[in-house]
Formats: structure tokens, C-alpha cells, sequence
């Protein structure tokens, strides 16, 4: 069938895109058990987040560039080995504390990472012109469909493994986290050796769809400087890319703090919080994915500026439930916000590397994904490490209200269950678990300024829609 490979293709990375949300998820989703073996606080967890999301800066770029002139299927292939791997090694012995964790879980893992996305959605675009946002919508489906039931998986993995004597003498009850990252790393593993013979740059019997030229002008690749141009000097393009920076900025709050605030805001256990907060959220915005490549497909052939006034619209109907997230008085209208935020973010989703490639030329594409999620992620990356510092400074100023000094906060902080802590525990007539939810309100205000984030980016990209789509526009 003549075009059988494209569809191939991208069941093929959906399946890849999976597993690299998925073990970007777990993270978030094992805080609580994470920070209970290697004592580390709030604002700890936040620096290793902010050295993901950093780390995916810096990589992007270089992985945006070597897209464009290297084989897309190695690339892939062999990041897909890599941060398997990685995740893997996160659970393994190695790790004792937050220097390993840094190194495995957001320095190696994400530099593995980090070249998936510009040359898969670059391989996509190629392979997929008329349908072009199906395809995306499908391939981001994947993001969700990992995060969905990300959560619902650790949920069975960890009750199973509680249940095990063996397994939690051998452990330790909190230690059970690091299965859950072997076996994540393992799956991810065998599907990058499956790639090895697999997955190809082109389809057999067919050629790859090209732009119409000339048979003896020769396919030309663009120099890093015309790329960097094709980017920057692109007011449309950086339009596009301030609407994914709200995105991304948001998106990395929810996925490393959604589960623990959650849970301590409303007292239920973390694995449901974090079944919860994954699924409802990205269910919804699955939803949105699936019926949003479609529509858009149909409206865009006849107007084209449609997709850029939907990503506005939906910043800018989802920033309010995003704040309405942060101070829900009930978890039925907490789990009714995330819903509703979910489906705004999915409408915007579908559409992020569609509109980019709206206003840049196709020997560009890579690069500029590259650093468009570049600029992201350096963004981004700051919004974990801010809401763990509220979070931090919220209990230390409720605790220093009790009169204990700095070293008794920084112990409370760390393991307020240790045995060294019963003493001071009993001095401000406190248990562990209150202190545990004392950065609520710092959980709170930082949710609330992730809203204020969609404002921006909707801003952005109603000014595109206004000013810049048509000049910039083209059609390959």
C-alpha cells in the first residue's frame, strides 16, 4: 500500500513518546516516597526538576541541528535506549541520594531525551502532509495516554509490591519506588532495541514526500545560521513559541507538584492523588487531542489563521480553571478544575508544532523545534524550583512562628518522621503529618501564578492571529 509506512510510523513513535512521558511522570508521581527514603525537602525536589528541564534546554538545540542532517531513525532509536537506561539506573543502587538522582534521573536521563522530539516530529511532518494534524494529534495522544496511566500503573505496582514481605524487608516500605523505575526502564529498553530493525528514515517501495523543485536543483540543507534566522527573525514563530512556553511552564508545576499538593491539601494517600491528578487531567485532555486534530484539519484548509486562534482561545479559557485548581474547596471541584484545564490544554497541544511549522520553511523544521523547546525548557524549568521554594518558605515560616530555630526546621523539613524529630514534634505539639502539610499555601500560590502564565502566552497568540500569521505564512 502506497502509503502504509506513514501510519506505520507513527504507532511506531507514538509507542516511543509513551514511555518518554511516562518515565518523566514518575517522578512526580513517587515524591513523597522518594523524599522519605533519601530525605531531601521540598525545594531539593525542585532542583532536581529545574536540572531536567535545564538539561532539556541545552540539549534541544544540538539535538534540533543534528535532526536536520542526520539519520532521524538513529537518532530516535538510540535516544530511546539511552534514557531507558537511564530510568533504569534511577531505581538501581547507585543512587543514594540527591546527587545521583541529579546525574540519573535529570542530567543523563533527560540528555537522552532531549533528541527524541525534533527528530520525530520532524520525521512525522515529512511522512505526513494532508494529515498532518491528525498525525500530531495522534502522536501527542501518546503523551497523554503515558500520563494517564502512569498514574494507575505505579498505583498497581506499588500495591502489589506492598504486598510482597520480600520485597518491602528488601527495599524498605518507601524504597519500593525504585522497581517501579527499573520496570519502566526495561519496557522502554526493549522497544529501542525493537527500533533497531523497525523503524527506517524512509518508507520501502516509496520516496519520502518532498517540497516540488527542479530535478536538477538538488536538496538543499540549511546552514545553522539560516536556521537560527528562519527562528528568530520569525516573529510568528516566537508568537508560537511564547504560547508552549505557558504551556511547558505550567505543565512542569503540574507533573512535579500536582500529586503531593494533592495529597497533603486534601489528605488522601499519594498513590490515589497521584492516580487522580494524571488521570482526570490528561483523560480529558486526550479528549481534546483526538477531536481537536480533526476539526482543526477541516478548518484550517479554509482558514488558515483558524489553529492560532484556537491555541488562544484555549490559553485564555484554561488560565481561570488553572487557577481555580489552586484553591478548590472540594476534591470533586479540584478534580472538576483539572478536567476543565485539561481540555483547554489539549486544544492548544495538538496544534503547538503544526503552527510552527505554519510559518517555517521544512529544511528549518528540526531546528527550529529544537529551540522552540529550547527556550521552554530553559523557562520551564524555573516553575518546579519555584513552587518547591514556596512550598519550602510556607513551612518554614509556620514553623519558625512556633519559635524553633533553623536547624530544628531544616530536621522537621527533611524526615519530620525520624526518630530525632519526635522531641521537637512534641515541643510545638505537631505530628509529622501536619508538618508535611504546611507548605500547602506555598503549593497554592504558585498553582495560582501558573494561570497567570496562560494569560501571557494567550496574549501571544492572539497578537499572531492579529499581526503576523498571514505575512509569515507558508504552505509547504
Amino acid at each position: 500500500m502506497k502509503n502504509s509506512y506513514k501510519w506505520l510510523l507513527l504507532g511506531m513513535l507514538s509507542c516511543a513518546f509513551f514511555f518518554h512521558q511516562a518515565d518523566r511522570a514518575l517522578f512526580g508521581l513517587l515524591t513523597e516516597r522518594i523524599q522519605g527514603e533519601l530525605h531531601l525537602n521540598d525545594f531539593d525536589m525542585g532542583v532536581i526538576q529545574w536540572s531536567l528541564f535545564f538539561t532539556l534546554a541545552i540539549m534541544n538545540p544540538i539535538a534540533g541541528f543534528l535532526g536536520d542532517r542526520f539519520s532521524r531513525k538513529w537518532i530516535i532509536t538510540l535516544s530511546l535506549i539511552f534514557w531507558s537506561l537511564m530510568t533504569a539506573l534511577t531505581g538501581s543502587p547507585l543512587v543514594t541520594g540527591m546527587c545521583g538522582l541529579v546525574f540519573f534521573r535529570s542530567i543523563a536521563t533527560a540528555g537522552g531525551e532531549s533528541f527524541y522530539a525534533p527528530s520525530a516530529y520532524a520525521l512525522l511532518a515529512t511522512h505526513h502532509t494532508k494529515t498532518r494534524s491528525v498525525a500530531m494529534a495522534v502522536h501527542q495522544a501518546a503523551l497523554y495516554v503515558g500520563l494517564i496511566f502512569s498514574g494507575k500503573i505505579v498505583k498497581w505496582v506499588i500495591d502489589a509490591l506492598d504486598q510482597i514481605p520480600a520485597v518491602v524487608d528488601f527495599f524498605t516500605a518507601a524504597g519500593t519506588w525504585r522497581l517501579v523505575f527499573i520496570i519502566f526502564g526495561g519496557l522502554g529498553l526493549l522497544l529501542g532495541l525493537f527500533f533497531i530493525f523497525g523503524l527506517r528514515d524512509r518508507p520501502a517501495g516509496e520516496a519520502v514526500p518532498q517540497p516540488a523543485q527542479p530535478a536538477t536543483v538538488p536538496q538543499e540543507k540549511g546552514s545553522l545560521v539560516d536556521g537560527l534566522k528562519a527562528y528568530f527573525c520569525n516573529p510568528s514563530a516566537l508568537l508560537a513559541s511564547t504560547g508552549f512556553i505557558a504551556i511547558v511552564f505550567a505543565n512542569n508545576a503540574y507533573m512535579s507538584w500536582a500529586p503531593k499538593f494533592v495529597a497533603r491539601k486534601y489528605a488522601v494517600k499519594d498513590v490515589v492523588a497521584g492516580d487522580d491528578t494524571m488521570f482526570w487531567h490528561y483523560v480529558f485532555a486526550f479528549g481534546a487531542i483526538m477531536l481537536g486534530g480533526v476539526v482543526t484539519d477541516f478548518f484550517v484548509k479554509r482558514y488558515p489563521r483558524f489553529r492560532v486562534g484556537l491555541q488562544a482561545v484555549a490559553l485564555l479559557l484554561g488560565a481561570p480553571l488553572l487557577m481555580y485548581f489552586s484553591c478548590a474547596p472540594t476534591y470533586v471541584l479540584m478534580v472538576t478544575a483539572i478536567a476543565g484545564y485539561g481540555i483547554f490544554r489539549g486544544l492548544f497541544e495538538v496544534n503547538t508544532h503544526a503552527s510552527l511549522f505554519d510559518v517555517v520553511k521544512p529544511r528549518y523544521r528540526s531546528t527550529a523545534v529544537g529551540l522552540m523547546t529550547m527556550l521552554a525548557f530553559f523557562i520551564g524549568s524555573l516553575a518546579p524550583l519555584l513552587i518547591g521554594w514556596m512550598s519550602k518558605s510556607a513551612s518554614e515560616v509556620a514553623l519558625a512562628a512556633k519559635g524553633l530555630d533553623t536547624a530544628q526546621i531544616e530536621l522537621l523539613l527533611k524526615n519530620p518522621m525520624a526518630e530525632a524529630a519526635a522531641p521537637i514534634l512534641a515541643q510545638i505539639q505537631m505530628t509529622a503529618q501536619q508538618v508535611l502539610s504546611l507548605g500547602v499555601p506555598g503549593f497554592e500560590r504558585g498553582f495560582w501564578w501558573m494561570g497567570v502564565t496562560y494569560i501571557i502566552g494567550g496574549v501571544a497568540m492572539v497578537a499572531s492571529f492579529l499581526f503576523t500569521f498571514r505575512r509569515d505564512h507558508v504552505t509547504e
